[in-house]
């Protein structure tokens, strides 16, 4: 037998040194065992391109608005190429690696996809925002008109020039009283308007409507200042807005008061009759998605045509020997869900939802699964093909998100096998069916949850509950009302068919008051950092789009982003971007406002920021508080030590002195004007000239304070103005 003999060593080289050139090798061993499992894993866990494919594309889109510059777009850009290409070099031809070839090099591919897509998108039609705010004369052509009864005002978008010359779009606020009929879609004016560029979040994690403004292509927002001149008179304009307006008019005509003002909502998409008590109550018991024309209400009108076409063709048996009955009342369907669309305004969640109901429709039509992810994931990618920009707004996120969670949840073995039909007595067959309306909205709640929190940061409690009654009834009783009463109206006879509407829509009404009105409906939140929402949306995207037991690893990501949330802290001082308004949190969890301001706006934005529901308390009433007429000093504990703030009530002269004298006293000066460089606080001086940069302020007073600033979020996009200090 054989002997085997230990390797050569060369001459002056000690086994110990051989050794160390074995690693690579292990290391390389190691990478093909890891590629192995990683295969074998994606092929067991049943890798559906489609759903993860339109993933990567919002991923991409996504990546973009959070990266700051276009060095990291362009560095992003390229490292989902060089994954995708080295895929391919590494694998191409080798059978073990099918699976995770394919995965890499389409992630990558559409990662890169979606940050070029938006990129380009925002080059495209991002307007460049006014300089400075002022009263200027401008005329313009009228292309939008939208009517806001309960403001009490018409909003008027109009296609003008700057004084430079430069073409721009501007949107102005017209007094309901200085209205006029001949001021609609195609009519030229000429106005005089304070303008503004728009406004970027009064604080971090507000809401960012100079981005907004941006895709929409404003370059400034106002109100009109006296009355208003036409010039021309409109032509041959838009045939479905004036279309829509009378609808709606003739929906309030029918219907008086907060019935009649949601009954249009429906019709015609028009919100502006719905009062502010109402709209409140809606969102703090989570059905202000009703409010809004999107899945509920093209699945209503969809499924309405759809069935009655086919039991009215079924009626006509030489056509339905010669016909698909499903293709036609499909058609039918498309066509109706189309009209609506087009008449509601085609906003972009009306439209994602039309898209999806069609693809719904077209399934039936051949015969396959109506709700499957691969559907949901084709209409995600055609609205982010069209809208980019829609994919960090609330209403994509929550739209999608309920959907997929839907398709997902009826989607799992162990929830097809429970709610089956079967054979069984009516009564059991009734709490089957409301055990699945319970879960499902359930589940929809708990999707939606940290969706809700990071953008509106607030979350209503009985939203599930809310929702199982509020859906069906609105589905199956107030849309169908709705139509039959527009119908009988033709001839006259609609009076009955609306005053069941009005009962019905009194009735979800009383749900949402019943509902927003409990102690605890309405929680607030501290502003939810990017990672825990990220964690929570990747949690979220595996538990819904792998299949067996691997997909309850999602849970750990969302147990993960659950703990980050409840230990993010409270801000303890909020400033707002043009140092004008301060919040400070109390020990006891009470909110002092620097000033008492009118702007509900500016209120909200403190008290749903600092996680606090009770009114806030002016700062000049609190008793620990130094307050002159000009300025409040005022010292809160925190970490162990005590922090002394300095806040400027007016702009009145101060000598500059006393003012260095007060500023070195204090820790943070808090002002909405400059100051002289004299003024040296300990920590910080958040005068206008850092404010200009920086934007509005969170503060974290710890042993070292945490400053979280608007800026650090916008980086070099388009309509961010100011610059990292």
């Amino acid at each position: 037998m054989a002997t085997r003999l230990p390797p050569l060593v060369p001459l002056g080289e000690e086994p110990g040194d051989a050794a160390l050139q074995q690693p690579p090798w292990r290391n390389r061993a190691r990478l093909s065992s890891l590629g192995d499992a990683a295969d074998t894993f994606l092929g067991r866990a049943g890798f559906d391109r489609g759903p993860w494919l339109a993933a990567g594309l919002a991923a991409g889109i996504i990546a973009w608005f959070v990266l700051p510059d276009a060095a990291w777009w362009v560095g992003t850009i390229a490292a989902a190429l060089l994954l995708a290409l080295g895929a391919v070099a590494l694998w191409r031809g080798d059978e073990r690696r099918t699976h995770l070839l394919l995965a890499c090099v389409s992630i990558g591919i559409v990662v890169a996809s979606g940050v070029a897509l938006i990129w380009s998108r925002s080059e495209l039609v991002g307007a460049q925002p006014l300089g400075r705010a002022g009263a200027m004369t401008l005329a313009g052509r009228i292309l939008e008109r939208v009517e806001q009864p309960a403001e009490g005002r018409v909003r008027l978008v109009l296609a003008t020039r700057d004084e430079a010359g430069e073409p721009i779009k501007v949107r102005v606020n017209l007094p309901i009283a200085e209205d006029r009929a001949a001021f609609r879609e195609g009519a030229v004016i000429r106005l005089r308007a304070r303008l503004m560029p728009p406004a970027p979040p009064m604080l971090p994690g507000g809401y960012d409507f100079a981005r907004a403004a941006w895709f929409q292509g404003f370059a400034a927002t106002g109100g009109v200042l006296g009355p208003v001149e036409l010039l021309e008179p409109a032509g041959e304009g838009p045939l479905l807005a004036p279309l829509q307006r009378r609808l709606s008019d003739h929906v309030r005509s029918q219907q008086a008061g907060s019935p009649g003002a949601i009954a249009a909502a429906f019709a015609s998409g028009d919100r502006g009759a719905i009062s502010a008590a109402d709209e409140e109550a809606m969102r703090d018991s989570g059905l202000t998605h009703l409010l809004s024309i999107s899945g509920v209400h093209v699945s209503a009108v969809i499924a309405a045509a759809y069935v009655l076409a086919i039991k009215l063709l079924a009626l006509w048996p030489w056509l339905a020997l010669r016909v698909r009955l499903p293709l036609a009342a499909a058609a039918i369907g498309a066509l109706a869900g189309i009209a609506y669309t087009l008449l509601t305004g085609a906003e972009v969640p009306t439209v994602r939802s039309c898209i999806g109901a069609l693809l719904v429709l077209g399934a039936l039509a051949l015969g396959r699964e109506p709700l499957s992810l691969r559907m949901v994931a084709v209409a995600m990618v055609v609205v982010l093909l069209l809208w980019p920009e829609s994919v960090i707004g609330p209403s994509f996120q929550m739209s999608f998100a309920a959907v997929v969670a839907i398709a997902a949840l009826h989607g799992a073995q162990p929830v097809k096998a429970l709610f089956a039909r079967r054979e069984e007595a009516f009564p059991v067959r009734a709490a089957r069916w409301l055990a699945a309306l319970l879960l499902t909205g359930l589940v929809i709640e708990i999707a939606l949850m940290p969706i809700v929190l990071f953008h509106f940061h607030r979350a209503g409690v009985y939203g599930a509950f809310a929702n199982m009654v509020a859906i069906p009834l609105v589905t199956f009783v107030s849309m169908p009302l709705i139509a039959l009463a527009l119908l009988f109206d033709l001839v006259g006879l609609g009076a009955p068919f609306w005053w069941m509407v009005g009962r019905s829509l009194e009735l979800m009404l009383w749900i949402a008051h019943l509902a927003a009105s409990q102690p605890g409906a309405v929680k607030l939140m501290p502003q939810m950092g990017w990672s825990t929402f990220a964690l929570f949306v990747a949690g979220g995207l595996w538990l819904a789009l792998w299949r067996g037991r691997v997909r309850l690893l999602g849970l750990v990501p969302a147990a993960l982003a659950t703990l980050m949330l409840l230990a993010t802290p409270v801000p303890d001082l909020l400033i707002s971007g043009d140092g004008h308004h301060a919040g400070i949190v109390t020990d006891d969890g009470r909110l002092l406002v620097l000033r008492n301001s009118r702007s509900d706006f500016a209120r909200e934005n403190l008290m749903e920021l600092a996680g606090v529901e009770a009114d806030p308390t002016p700062l000049a009433e609190w008793p620990d508080a130094d307050c002159s007429p000009d300025f409040c000093a005022l010292a809160i504990e925190r970490g162990g030590r005590p922090w002394r703030l300095l806040m400027s009530r007016s702009r009145n002269l101060v000598e500059e002195r006393a003012l260095a004298a007060a500023c070195e006293r204090a820790d943070f000066v808090i002002t909405d004007r400059y100051v002289p460089r004299t003024c040296r606080p300990h920590v910080l001086l958040a005068d206008k000239r850092l404010l200009d940069r920086t934007g509005g302020l969170s503060i974290v007073l710890r042993e070292e304070p945490k400053i979280t600033t608007v800026a650090s979020s916008q980086g070099e996009h388009g309509w961010w103005r100011g610059r990292p200090d």
